[in-house]
């Protein structure tokens, strides 16, 4: 207990420098409600400033970064592995690597698949407001609903066979990109019934309730 205490309190100085609306962002959002890290929430509100420094020093333009007082760490992956090395080893936390069979790693990588290119969706057509039938677009939607597809069919038997743990990225990614298509009306869930049911049992966990999508206020001034 003390040493989780200890943890939390040298942990308070972080910052994640994101968007609660972000996909990305909220994976890492989770792990860390998960595993019970103090954190600030240091907003990116436009997205089309394209000045590193408005990323925490990203030279890549993207989100999530995690600040440690004069370090900064890109990408929600490696901000999640910083997280549980900060938390300790008290939580059973299972990670790509330890997927061990081609089902289960293809499951991932199309996940990470259609996080990227829902990304490329949104900002493409709803920022930059290009339009939707541009054939990059079109492409990349026929993708997504192609691999989410194949996610309904497999996700469920790839996630009933994992091994014991307390959280894996797989079920976070995979949750956070499930919301993020009704948050952002990519498309719709009707045709995915399994993955809309993990969510529904996923979004039950407190830290998905804490981390819910929503856009930040806008800066004052």
């Amino acid at each position: 207990m003390c040493g989780k205490v200890a943890a939390t309190r040298a942990a308070s100085a972080l910052r994640i420098i994101g968007r609660r609306s972000s996909l990305f962002t909220r994976v890492a959002l989770v792990f860390a409600e998960e595993l019970g890290i103090a954190y600030e929430l240091e907003p990116i509100h436009d997205m089309t400033v394209a000045d590193p420094s408005a990323y925490g020093g990203n030279p890549a333009l993207k989100l999530p970064i995690l600040s440690r007082g004069d370090s900064s760490l890109f990408g929600a992956q490696n901000i999640c592995r910083a997280l549980a090395e900060i938390s300790g080893p008290t939580r059973r936390i299972l990670w790509p690597e330890e997927l061990r069979d081609d089902l289960s790693r293809n499951t991932q990588e199309l996940v990470w698949h259609c996080m990227g290119a829902q990304v490329q969706l949104v900002f493409g057509t709803m920022v930059a407001k290009l339009p939707a039938d541009n054939s990059y677009f079109a492409k990349g939607r026929a993708g997504m609903d192609h691999s989410l597809h194949w996610l309904d069919q497999h996700a469920q038997r790839v996630l009933d066979s994992l091994p014991v743990r307390d959280l894996s990225l797989l079920e976070v990614s995979l949750f956070c990109l499930i919301e993020h298509l009704v948050f952002r009306a990519t498309l719709p869930l009707a045709p995915y019934p399994a993955l809309a049911a993990f969510s529904d049992r996923f979004a039950a966990r407190p830290a998905a309730q804490r981390t819910r999508y929503r856009f930040d206020a806008a800066a004052a001034g």
